[in-house]
């Protein structure tokens, strides 16, 4: 049986909101753990790859609750916690060739990157699903930013944050001076914890939503989201 007092969760090396390298695994764990703490429980969590992470947490046999950092989106599958915090979404491009746009329909004219499994904005996710945006599908940002310097995209959905952190790696130092995040933000996401749709689900979330009341959500943020 799996212990009351601990939630189990899966996740996805997504630096700097989660990874098992991370200090304190990251943004949205610390928060996570820290509002669960806050209530009297426990969360552990395992990282997957992103499409595997999502399986294994609607499995219905799995030991699993549920999976973070989601965007909302409609599914009967989850239930979602109360915003843990919001992610800036935007576009990596090349410095020499910026893009320009002022509706998101203007993106048609170029090729976009985007990540396998992430939902994007809804109006992007919908211009891909009617063929009208001009779209590459990877399995990563890191591919994706790497697509963008070579020139075989115009451009790729990102988080800002998410940029920023990889950028900051010590073997990007060749591709950090050759992009930059457009000037114009897409959207700002919030991100939530994604439960199962069952009464375990529902009691967790519950809980969750209580802890995450009762601490500093932004100073949290601040500390493991920022250098």
């Amino acid at each position: 049986m799996v212990s009351a007092d601990t939630l189990y969760l899966t996740s996805l090396h997504w630096p700097p909101y989660s990874g098992s390298t991370l200090k304190n695994e990251g943004a949205s764990i610390a928060i996570t753990r820290a509002a669960l703490a806050a209530v009297g429980h426990k969360v552990e969590v395992d990282f997957y790859p992103w499409s595997r992470a999502v399986r294994m947490a609607s499995r219905v046999d799995s030991k699993y609750s549920g999976y973070l950092p989601e965007y909302a989106y409609p599914t009967e599958k989850f239930v979602f916690s109360k915003s843990m915090g919001s992610s800036p979404l935007g576009l990596v491009e090349q410095k020499r060739h910026p893009i320009s746009w002022s509706e998101q329909s203007d993106l048609n004219q170029y090729n976009i990157g985007v990540v396998q499994g992430y939902v994007n904005t809804e109006q992007i996710d919908k211009m891909i699903a009617q063929g009208v945006q001009p779209v590459e599908v990877v399995a990563s940002d890191i591919h994706n930013i790497k697509k963008v310097v070579s020139g075989r995209i115009d451009a790729a959905v990102i988080d800002a944050y998410v940029l920023r952190y990889l950028l900051a790696q010590p073997d990007m130092e060749s591709v950090a001076s050759r992009v930059q995040l457009n000037k114009r933000t897409l959207t700002e996401k919030e991100l939530y914890i994604a439960f199962k749709n069952n009464e375990e689900g529902k009691k967790w979330r519950d809980l969750f939503n209580q802890g995450l009341a009762k601490i500093d959500v932004d100073k949290i943020l601040k500390d493991n989201l920022v250098d």
